[in-house]
């Protein structure tokens, strides 16, 4: 059966107008074609972003095999040559991986993780183990991933820098990579696996107040959407401070992140 290729009316590089989907339902990407998503230009700089992908996917206890298929591809030369040149088939847990070891500073690695994150979680949870996430941490991986989309369209590019304004303004100055210290996280470890109720549903209602803002005002400079991230991460301070509620930095981090209660509910299916 030939394969069939997801498109969508959108004609820049999204990540969905480059998913393919073979004959038996499997979706997949392309390395050369994420790679022109995610804004590199030249193979041997994102041939090392795979191979740390590849590691930490080994790291995990995952078959390389069954997510980076190494596959080679056809491609003329100027000299009308024929050549084979390297490709690789990525599921969407490899993507994942990829955009996680890409370079931050590329303005596209911000919605490619966002993206990827909150289809992966879907995709390793069971239909019954997703059903069972509050619906803070629902709406925090889509809503997360519908304000980077906001924040492109108002001219956002550094997207690093766009988050921090908001945790800046509802974490009292702290940076994410300042919540991450705090929390005791290791590098690259998520921060909302480690966040409860109370404080998912702050920096949910900041996401949502953000998207509608920048939505509403028709926000179209990067200064102006990092001010009101900011301002919304601030009045929601305020709110707290204002109810008598615990500001989110002093509230009490999880023993366990959400990863690891998942990671132990699997390994009691399997004994």
């Amino acid at each position: 059966m030939k394969e069939k290729i997801i498109k969508i009316e959108d004609t820049t590089k999204s990540f969905e107008s480059i998913k393919h989907i073979d004959e038996f339902g499997n979706e997949y990407w392309y390395a050369r074609e994420l790679m022109i998503a995610l804004e590199y230009s030249k193979w041997s700089n994102f041939i090392s972003v795979i191979d740390k992908a590849k590691n930490a996917c080994k790291l995990s206890n995952y078959a390389i095999e069954e997510h980076f298929a190494d596959v080679g591809k056809l491609s003329k030369r100027a000299n009308k040559a024929i050549v084979t040149i390297q490709d690789f088939k990525l599921s969407r847990y490899a993507c994942y991986l990829i955009v996680q070891n890409a370079d931050p500073r590329k303005k596209n690695i911000a919605l490619g993780q966002t993206y990827f994150a909150v289809q992966t979680r879907k995709q390793e949870l069971s239909e019954n183990e997703y059903s069972e996430l509050s619906e803070d941490e629902k709406r925090f991986y889509q809503g997360n991933y519908s304000l980077n989309q906001a924040a492109k369209n108002a001219g956002v590019k550094n997207f690093d820098k766009f988050h921090n304004y908001g945790y800046k303004g509802l974490y009292n100055g702290e940076t994410a990579a300042d919540i991450a210290k705090r929390k005791g996280l290791r590098y690259r470890e998520n921060i909302l696996d480690n966040m409860g109720s109370e404080e998912l549903a702050a920096n949910l209602f900041r996401i949502t107040q953000t998207e509608s803002k920048l939505k509403r005002e028709n926000i179209k400079t990067e200064n102006a959407a990092n001010e009101a991230h900011y301002t919304i991460g601030k009045n929601i301070r305020e709110v707290i401070a204002k109810n008598g509620g615990t500001m989110p930095e002093d509230l009490p981090t999880p023993q366990k992140s959400l990863k690891e209660l998942e990671k132990e509910k699997k390994n009691k299916l399997l004994k």
